[in-house]
């Protein structure tokens, strides 16, 4: 401890080599009178008897198991320990050792948590690694919050199966104890579980004049009869996170009613699990009342799927804003991009194939006038073609991504000259990227 003030009053009090200056003023010498008159233990006190909000301030910087080393300094520490503003945000980190590199939150400290603070609890998360029994003790912990009203609820698996391995009743069981003592939940984050229908509806009936956000990817035992029962009951729903097989037209119509606030964020999840996958098709009526009630909300759209599986998709005008594609995509799918999707702010294209995108990409430089980011990953277009596209776009290109490998010189531009041409359109210096060579 002596150490450790000695350094804190050191940074504070400046260079000791500076003491002999003769510019210092009277404070100066006084905080030099006052240091010498000092010694370690009358120090060490001082720093006990720090204000309570000090102490606050400076916990809420520390690591769990530093703050609770922290806090066998002093009993004034210790108090500040446990005041309730230090735990009503709480992230209970369950890793096995023979599955994770990642610390785990140590049991007798979640003890203690539970038995002293879980009314004090708010804003909740747990990171769980793929191990069963990581899962099983976040459960247990859940199924303990009967005394809590958490305002957000977020459970993250870090690798998969985990909570998809626990029984589902007990699962259900434990995340039903948080559903109907929480009565003023407005967000929650729970893909990769098995929640399903029945605990939605628990979750609506204590929880719907609050809810705001709710992101449930990858959540196979709840249908769109069950998500819809949400967007039907919780009018506040702000931000909405789902599979592509939860959404339909329903939904939408439902989301785009009266009496249901504007939609802020949808984000959907297109992924197939199986080659040859079937998607239903979403009609356009649908998103036009989704855009008139809501002219201002991004629909995130994010697509796993194989090349010939994108036949349902951009065949009519879609008011997605944000765009990803995680694997290959074909000429044609970004031809009906360029032709269907007006209100685009943001494409990313991981893969494409050895057929230049030169006709696609002007394409989308006419018809999306809000494009401002871009990304191209293992594609081919040709310099010039990518220089006519930042030409037709502008300044507004806040975000311009592009590989090196992409771009395909040709008798008007080649790799060296680009860039020059590039950053003159953008109006500030620009770069392709380097491919890593480790």
């Amino acid at each position: 401890m002596t150490a450790l003030v000695y350094r804190m009053k050191r940074v504070l009090s400046g260079n000791a080599d500076d003491s002999n200056s003769s510019s210092d003023g009277p404070m100066d010498s006084f905080k030099r009178l006052r240091q010498q008159s000092e010694d370690p233990a009358d120090a060490e006190s001082k720093w006990a008897c720090l204000p309570q909000e000090i102490l606050l301030h400076i916990f809420q910087y520390l690591p769990l198991l530093d703050r609770a080393f922290a806090s066998q300094v002093s009993r004034g520490w210790n108090h500040a320990f446990h005041m309730p503003e230090l735990w009503r945000c709480f992230e209970f980190e369950l890793n096995q050792p023979a599955s994770s590199y990642l610390k785990a939150t140590h049991p007798d400290l979640i003890k203690q948590i539970i038995k002293r603070h879980s009314n004090h609890l708010q804003f909740v998360s747990f990171k769980v690694d793929s191990s069963t029994e990581s899962a099983e003790a976040a459960c247990d912990i859940l199924s303990q919050l009967v005394n809590c009203s958490l305002k957000t609820l977020g459970l993250i698996s870090t690798a998969r199966p985990s909570f998809m391995e626990l029984p589902k009743s007990h699962f259900i069981s434990a995340l039903t104890v948080v559903f109907v003592n929480s009565k003023s939940l407005s967000s929650l984050k729970i893909d990769d579980t098995p929640v399903d229908d029945p605990s939605l509806k628990v979750l609506v009936a204590n929880n719907s004049d609050t809810l705001k956000l709710l992101k449930m990817s990858s959540c196979p035992h709840v249908s769109p009869a069950g998500i819809l029962c949400v967007a039907d009951q919780c009018h506040g729903l702000r931000e909405l996170a789902l599979n592509y097989h939860l959404l339909s037209d329903e939904l939408l119509l439902a989301l785009s009613s009266e009496k249901h606030v504007h939609l802020e964020h949808l984000r959907i999840d297109v992924v197939s699990e199986n080659p040859g996958q079937q998607f239903h098709t979403i009609k356009k009526s649908s998103w036009d009342a989704m855009v008139r009630h809501s002219p201002k909300f991004n629909l995130v759209m994010y697509f796993f799927l194989y090349e010939d599986e994108f036949g349902p998709f951009f065949r009519e005008e879609i008011p997605v804003t944000h765009l990803y594609f995680g694997r290959s995509v074909s000429k044609e799918v970004l031809g009906r991009v360029g032709m269907n999707c007006p209100r685009l702010v943001e494409l990313v294209v991981c893969a494409n194939g050895l057929r230049p995108l030169d006709e696609e990409l002007i394409r989308i430089a006419e018809r999306c006038q809000h494009l401002t980011a871009i990304g191209l990953g293992e594609c081919e277009v040709s310099c010039s073609a990518f220089v006519e596209f930042v030409k037709m776009c502008g300044r507004r290109l806040s975000q311009l991504s592009i590989m090196e490998e992409v771009l395909i010189p040709d008798q008007k531009f080649g790799l060296d000259e680009i860039h020059w041409e590039v950053s003159k359109h953008l109006g500030r210096v620009w770069f392709p990227d380097m491919m890593p060579t480790w």
